[in-house]
């Protein structure tokens, strides 16, 4: 079986499948988080962190030779907070006191946790601010890599295609976008809101370098973002399709799931099936 950074894809696997759990109880204990956002894009997380494509330093979070990682989806990004811990950058009893007065984490992630590199709460912006650490980077000589989550609805924003252009037209293939294509935004499906579709013929147009994935598999969430963080020719998307709230049925295109909050029998039973 192959393997990454001392894990094979079975151990990527089930290291999703404990990132969910762990997402799920953190969702019982602060049941304001956008539990369905935050399933979508596990795997891409975990290839990130895990699969050695991400150069970082947990002790050093602001480490100038690392790769970033900017979260435009920052709401959808809960379960990152697992894999943060889980690697050392803040103390795992954070864990126990999401969006609680004193704690560091909040519904919507902001600079004071270790391991985020900006503000992630008005969509839109995370694309632009990652073209200019791109530019930035390039111009300093780095060859740190800056890869950037955006959600499917984020599309709609003007301020995207402005940064999609930006990107192009300075040749910025130290960046990588990743599009969490879960194909549903705040209260219905994408494409009966403003359908974004052909993605992939809209980012050629721009002259990026595009890939579409099964979001979900492993396997080809590694291949392909191993390849474009290789590729340094231009800017790069990864079109991941998944599904919005992944692993809990009740959730699984559910159109208002975005909004919908899980009881404790809801959690427990999908904990139980996620077992």
């Amino acid at each position: 079986m192959e393997k990454t950074n001392g894990m094979t894809m079975e151990h990527l696997r089930e290291r999703a499948q404990w990132v969910r759990r762990e997402t799920l109880k953190i969702h019982g204990i602060a049941p304001e988080t956008r539990v369905a956002s935050s399933l979508s894009d596990v795997e891409i997380f975990v290839a990130l962190y895990y699969g050695n494509l991400l150069r970082f330093e947990p002790s050093n979070p602001l480490w100038p030779g690392r790769d970033r990682l900017i979260i435009s989806k920052g709401h959808g990004s809960i379960s990152l907070y697992p894999i943060l811990a889980d690697l050392g950058y803040f103390d795992r009893s954070e864990l126990e006191r999401v969006c609680r007065e004193g704690s560091i984490l909040g519904g919507i992630p902001d600079t004071m946790i270790p391991g985020y590199e900006t503000i992630n709460g008005s969509l839109g912006h995370g694309l632009g601010v990652a073209c200019g650490m791109a530019l930035a980077l390039r111009r300093q000589g780095s060859d740190a890599h800056v890869f950037v989550l955006v959600g499917d609805g984020e599309l709609y924003e003007g301020s995207v295609w402005e940064a999609v252009m930006f990107a192009a037209h300075h040749n910025l293939g130290n960046l990588t976008a990743i599009i969490d294509n879960n194909k549903i935004c705040m209260l219905d499906l994408c494409s009966r809101v403003i359908d974004l579709q052909p993605l992939e013929q809209k980012f050629s147009a721009f002259n990026w370098h595009v890939d579409t994935i099964d979001g979900h598999d492993i396997e080809a969430v590694m291949q392909s973002l191993t390849g474009m963080k290789r590729n340094q020719g231009r800017p790069k998307v990864v079109i991941a399709d998944t599904v919005k709230g992944k692993g809990v049925p009740s959730l699984e295109h559910d159109t208002l799931c975005h909004i919908k909050s899980l009881s404790q029998a809801e959690i427990a039973a999908a904990l139980e099936e996620l077992q």
